[in-house]
């Protein structure tokens, strides 16, 4: 367990300190970052809502970050149904080149350590990653966004 534990803090540390660099070079907060890779991973058109449940933001929070994404040009907001009250957020075209261009060198070491495994034990990793999401996403929010 201890490995474990190891590994995926030097593993966040490292994408941290990409994401950390990215929030910096564009005049974001770190947590505006992870609002850009939940609007980007979402299946399904992301709603501000949404985006607090995931983040554990408060309304005001979240408010403040699609203002300044959207300012930045990351994202789109457009109110695609009848109720004008609910915003789908889109992840803007033109800001992807900028995300791949910072977060090359995590594509590039993926992509180096991805080569050193078999199709079956990359099987299991992504078994184990996505189990893991699975856990802590049962946890719930943070205990201050409850």
């Amino acid at each position: 367990m201890h490995a474990f534990a190891g590994q995926l803090r030097r593993m966040n540390g490292g994408i941290n300190r990409l994401v950390h660099g990215f929030a910096g070079e564009h005049a974001l907060h770190a947590t505006d970052v992870q609002a850009l890779a939940a609007i980007l991973d979402s299946e399904e058109p992301m709603t501000p809502k949404r985006l607090r449940e995931l983040l554990g933001l408060t309304s005001g929070a979240v408010t403040a970050g699609v203002d300044r994404l959207e300012r930045a040009g990351h994202i789109r907001r457009v109110r695609e149904s009848a109720d004008r009250r609910v915003a789908h957020l889109y992840y803007a075209s033109d800001a992807r080149s900028a995300a791949r261009t910072c977060f090359r060198p995590l594509a590039e070491a993926t992509e180096a350590a991805r080569a050193r495994f078999t199709a079956d034990e990359l099987s299991a990793v992504v078994r184990f990653l996505a189990a893991l999401n699975e856990e802590l996403s049962a946890t719930g929010p943070p205990p201050q966004a409850r």
